[in-house]
């Protein structure tokens, strides 16, 4: 699972025990039909009470259809992705070797010159392409459920990774404002108003 640079720290952090993704195929909203269709959606807990660990609609057929989480489900385990690099240092032999930087760790780190003035430059892999032996972070799901963006609790934003600094100072509404302006860094100008189906993870940190 991808992560950002601000997200990674909250998480190494232990702010962060939450990520909302946006579900792929979007149901429909329950006035809405599709043929001989109704569309109704389940979100969280059933009727009589039932944990629902998916996005389930029932039909004006009497047939039903529903969607798994494609990030799994509680006690799988997740393996973070984020923006790493290679970094040419000095060993403790006084050669040179490659070390592994994270960005998240290291924003400002660009290059390494010797002592000559030789110069060597990070050279970043984007987290897309993050090999599973690099990561430095597993994550075990302990809750998957639905929700709507703007339903977001205000607790959800804490567990969001709501940097603590701001808490002090920010004001009532400013967890909002935050998490309204990181989802839309995250998936453009006009998402949050779209206010998507979204898939709730909770999990824990393995160290």
């Amino acid at each position: 699972m991808i992560f950002n640079a601000e997200m990674v720290r909250a998480i190494l952090d232990g702010r962060k025990t939450q990520t909302r993704r946006i579900i792929k195929n979007q149901p429909f909203d329950r006035s809405q039909y599709r043929h001989d269709h109704q569309i109704e959606i389940i979100s969280g807990r059933s009727e009589n009470g039932d944990e629902v660990d998916g996005l389930y609609a029932y039909t004006s057929t009497g047939g039903t259809w529903s969607a798994k989480c494609p990030f799994g489900q509680p006690g799988d385990r997740l393996w973070g992705r984020e923006t790493s690099g290679l970094q040419v240092r000095r060993d403790a032999l006084g050669g040179t070797g490659e070390f592994r930087v994270y960005r998240a760790s290291n924003p400002d780190a660009i290059r390494f010159t010797t002592a000559s003035g030789k110069i060597y430059p990070i050279k970043w892999i984007p987290s897309i392409h993050m090999p599973r032996y690099a990561s430095r972070i597993l994550l075990e799901i302990t809750d998957v459920r639905v929700e709507r963006l703007k339903h977001i609790p205000r607790d959800g934003i804490i567990a969001e990774g709501y940097p603590a600094e701001r808490a002090t100072d920010g004001g009532e509404y400013d967890p909002f404002l935050w998490y309204r302006d990181l989802w839309e860094s995250i998936y453009g100008a006009g998402s949050w108003q779209a206010n998507p189906w979204i898939w709730v993870i909770e999990f824990k940190q393995i160290k």
